[in-house]
């Protein structure tokens, strides 16, 4: 969740006032009956003193079968100095990597005993977390030793929970590690005579005995299902970084902690598949029956429409269905069907299935359509139709999804899981779709349904299915106009194409916002650019027809439009001197372009095109007009980033002092062979051919002197 904090002046002083109401009313009650009402400092509502202090009330803690422990806090000498650090590691100004980790040695000796207070400060729950993302494994291995025990407190706590997500991350990389034997090194450089520790698998094992209890009020808890859900990625081998994965595991408004200098390697195996022991597969079974046990039919339905509860639930369900899929867990699945356990969580979500779709009343055909139209609960439909075993899925498409596919499509809510269905379709079964979807095309493109548009048109490709692909695009071609010239003005200028505009902006402010309406339109432009034959181009024919000043708008306007421009660029033409036409369009706002945060891309695209070509050109004397323009705004351009990445990709200096140089350079075919070749040699490699030391004899080559004679140079 997001994290509102303030500067750390303002957390100093308020952590210190906090600290001085905590002595004052100790001094005047016992603490038997005391009651805590202070907030942010003690970890907001989360925080009680254990054996001391009694739960004020609060619906956070409603279910919550364990009392939070209150860690303390820091020292007013010992708040500025873990500040102090905490300021140092954010600004990473060490002279070398070896003088930061004996700073950071240090710091960790400091904490000792010390860890708990820190990771539940306001104020210094950051440099924990820039501690974790510097730290080895022998000091990964110290927090959990200092965390064990205190782990339930901590994952539902304000500031330490996101400590403990930063811990799971950083270590999960580190099972794979030792399951290959890549850590002996980093242990005999450590140098530690320090009692030997428990392996990383061990740790995330023990971690998961100490919560197992909770599981259930974790899954909807405000913090801690942010950390249930890091530990399934981290036991699943699941890739860390991964777009999916980052948005499922943190929210939008969640502050970014990072430090420049983390390990390579451990980003690097953070970004790929990781694996892990089976004794992980078996955690993540019995997470999830933990986790369902106690929740039956109509608990499951509140969960999938609860903010929290749903994302959480949507892990749950996509683990399960890949266990299936891996054919992991079935024997133990029989077995536990002989002992007459629990059902599995799809099974709770849509029992009886697939049979059950076909009646309207049961319970997982109720489910389904409760689903469907929900802003929340429509997000762990689509994770049921991606996921589904083919027998799941063939009878929510015939039940659910086929006969009413162009309606589903048209809502704003249910077209999500209705794309998701038209992903896992057979080549038959689309072409169904598409010839129901087909009437509906105007509607689409009135709405601002761009991304159904775009399901339709990469499935099609996929499947290679060129007779629905031209049903497409008439029916496309026809609601924008009824010519290809019409179709990206209509889509990312609507104002100017729209008969009606009232009805037009009432459709916008219930629909999208223009920036989200333009990057919808720019991605699925995109994708008919991609889709060789009549749809590119009919988007190249549609590009050409734009004027100048719509150009420029799609170029500086959002960075979807100005990537429809990029990838002109690199398309091969299907219309005669498609890339001169657009380079010469663009040529009167190259400065425009070239100060622009999204413009000056297409500007670095230009110049990386051919000069010649039978596909791909750019004419060199447009080249040398757009070098001219950016030679005469010069000084402005270095005033800025982009204006100084275009001059650094143009070769500005170049331009300016070897001219010849840059002429060669923008006039070969090859861009590449054109840098290389414009390298100069070093000096010492020049060869007199047929000479002496006096100089006398033939040069090969350009002269020395006044440009005449022949020098041979060799690589």
């Amino acid at each position: 969740m997001g994290k509102n904090r303030k500067s750390k002046r303002q957390l100093v002083r308020d952590e210190k006032r906090a600290k001085k109401r905590a002595r004052d009313v100790e001094e005047s009650e016992p603490p038997a009956k005391r009651q805590r009402h202070e907030s942010d400092a003690f970890g907001g509502d989360d925080a009680i003193v254990k054996d001391q202090y009694v739960e004020p009330t609060e619906s956070a803690h409603r279910s919550a079968s364990f009392e939070r422990e209150f860690f303390g806090m820091l020292e007013d000498q010992e708040q500025e100095y873990f500040r102090r650090a905490d300021e140092l590691l954010e600004l990473n100004d060490f002279p070398s990597t070896e003088e930061r980790d004996i700073f950071l040695q240090n710091v960790y000796k400091e904490a000792v005993g010390k860890e708990l207070k820190l990771a539940s400060s306001q104020s210094c729950s950051r440099l924990m977390e820039r501690l974790i993302l510097l730290s080895n494994t022998r000091q990964k291995k110290h927090l959990f030793q200092a965390f064990a025990g205190h782990f339930i407190s901590l994952v539902t706590h304000r500031f330490a929970s996101h400590c403990c997500e930063k811990l799971f991350l950083q270590s999960a990389p580190v099972v794979t590690q030792e399951l290959g034997g890549l850590l002996e090194e980093v242990k005999a450089d450590s140098g530690e005579d320090e009692e030997q520790q428990s392996s990383m698998e061990d740790m995330f094992l023990l971690t998961l005995d100490e919560l197992e209890e909770h599981m259930s009020y974790l899954v909807s808890d405000r913090y801690g299902s942010h950390a249930l859900r890091v530990l399934l990625i981290a036991l699943s081998g699941r890739p860390l970084v991964q777009a999916d994965t980052t948005s499922l595991l943190r929210s939008k408004k969640k502050e970014f902690i990072t430090v420049e200098g983390a390990s390579a390697l451990t980003s690097e195996l953070a970004a790929q598949n990781r694996a892990v022991p089976s004794s992980f597969m078996i955690a993540i079974e019995k997470i999830i029956v933990d986790s369902t046990a106690d929740l039956d039919a109509t608990a499951l339905r509140v969960l999938a429409k609860h903010p929290t509860g749903n994302p959480t639930l949507q892990l749950l369900l996509d683990l399960e269905l890949s266990l299936l899929v891996k054919g992991k867990g079935s024997k133990k699945k029989g077995e536990e069907e002989e002992q007459s356990a629990a059902p599995s969580l799809l099974e709770k979500l849509v029992p009886g299935a697939p049979g059950s779709f076909s009646e309207e009343q049961s319970p997982a055909a109720e489910f389904v359509n409760s689903m469907m139209y929900d802003t929340i609960g429509s997000r762990l439909l689509e994770t049921l139709v991606t996921k589904s075993p083919g027998k799941i899925f063939k009878g929510l498409y015939a039940n659910f999804f086929g006969p009413r596919i162009s309606s589903l499509l048209r809502n704003e809510i249910a077209s999500y899981p209705a794309i998701c269905a038209l992903n896992r379709l057979s080549k038959e079964d689309l072409a169904v779709a598409v010839e129901q979807s087909l009437p509906e095309i105007p509607r689409f493109v009135e709405r601002g349904r761009f991304s159904v548009i775009k399901a339709l048109f990469d499935r099609c490709n996929v499947r290679q299915a060129t007779d629905e692909i031209s049903s497409l695009l008439a029916a496309l071609s026809s609601a924008c106009g009824g010519d290809w010239k019409y179709i990206i003005p209509r889509l990312c200028f609507p104002k100017e194409s729209e008969d009606e505009p009232k009805e037009k902006v009432f459709q916008q402010d219930q629909a999208k916002t223009k920036n989200v309406l333009l990057g919808h339109a720019g991605q699925l432009i995109a994708k008919l650019l991609e889709i060789p034959g009549p749809t590119c181009k009919a988007m190249q024919t549609s590009i050409n027809h734009l004027d100048s000043k719509q150009l420029l708008e799609m170029a500086t306007g959002n960075a979807a439009t100005s990537t429809v421009l990029i990838n002109a660029f690199s398309t091969p033409a299907r219309i005669p001197a498609f890339h001169k036409i657009l380079a010469a369009s663009l040529l009167p706002h190259t400065h425009e372009l070239a100060v622009s945060n999204h413009g000056y891309a297409i500007l670095n695209a230009i110049i990386s095109v051919p000069s010649r070509g039978e596909e791909i050109a750019v004419p060199f004397h447009i080249k040398e007009n757009m070098m001219s323009q950016l030679e005469a705004h010069e000084d402005e351009l270095k005033t800025s980033w982009v204006g100084r990445n275009v001059w650094r990709t143009w070769r500005g200096d170049m331009w300016s002092y070897k001219r010849h140089d840059w002429v060669r350079l923008a006039k070969e075919t090859n861009p590449e062979d054109a840098r290389l070749s414009a390298v100069p040699k070093p000096r010492e490699k020049m060869e007199v051919k047929g000479g002496n030391k006096f100089g006398k004899g033939k040069f090969e080559g350009r002269g020395a002197r006044k440009g005449k004679g022949e020098v041979a140079l060799e690589a």
